[in-house]
């Protein structure tokens, strides 16, 4: 009868979370986020001290996967790439004063999305319009055997002259 309380939210929520701190669960993956979100913000910071505050959201940011002495950073137009390398060694220093030196800053472009559309064939759209001809013969057939009051027969005109 007496049953055991339930657990509240909250403490099930500090166990997922130091589960995700655990070196054994996914700490690895949750410190490499939380480093690459302090990283972002510190580079927005260094954006804005040269009044480019604006490109933040176009710019990914990731450090070479052999260290943390080059930075990459993923653009998607050569116009924001161009701008970028011309304050690199403002980037460098302002990201150095934040905790975050780096030997070397890389601009890369984003490789371009296709524009491929999916869309279905001609021929299908055409079918899906209307009868085919077979069809729309035996719906005639039906209603010149139909009588002249009958609601059916109403329904099926109606049929044929929307389609």
């Amino acid at each position: 009868m007496n049953q055991a309380p339930k657990p509240h939210s909250k403490k099930q929520a500090l166990e997922w979370q130091d589960y995700l701190k655990d070196s054994h669960g996914l700490g690895g993956i949750l410190a490499k986020t939380e480093d690459m979100v302090k990283l972002k913000s510190a580079l927005t910071q260094c954006l804005d001290e040269v009044d480019l505050a604006n490109l933040s959201s176009k710019i990914e940011a990731g450090w070479r996967s052999g260290g943390q002495n080059e930075l990459f950073l993923l653009v998607g137009s050569a116009s924001i790439a161009s701008r970028l390398q011309q304050i690199l060694p403002s980037l460098i220093n302002g990201l150095a004063k934040r905790g975050y030196p780096c030997s070397n800053i890389k601009v890369r472009l984003k490789p371009a999305t296709t524009g491929w559309e999916v869309r279905p064939r001609e021929t299908q759209q055409t079918q899906a319009r209307g009868f085919n001809s077979v069809a729309r013969a035996s719906w005639q057939n039906l209603l010149e055997k139909l009588p002249q009051d009958s609601e059916l027969r109403k329904a099926v005109e109606r049929l044929l002259g929307g389609k």
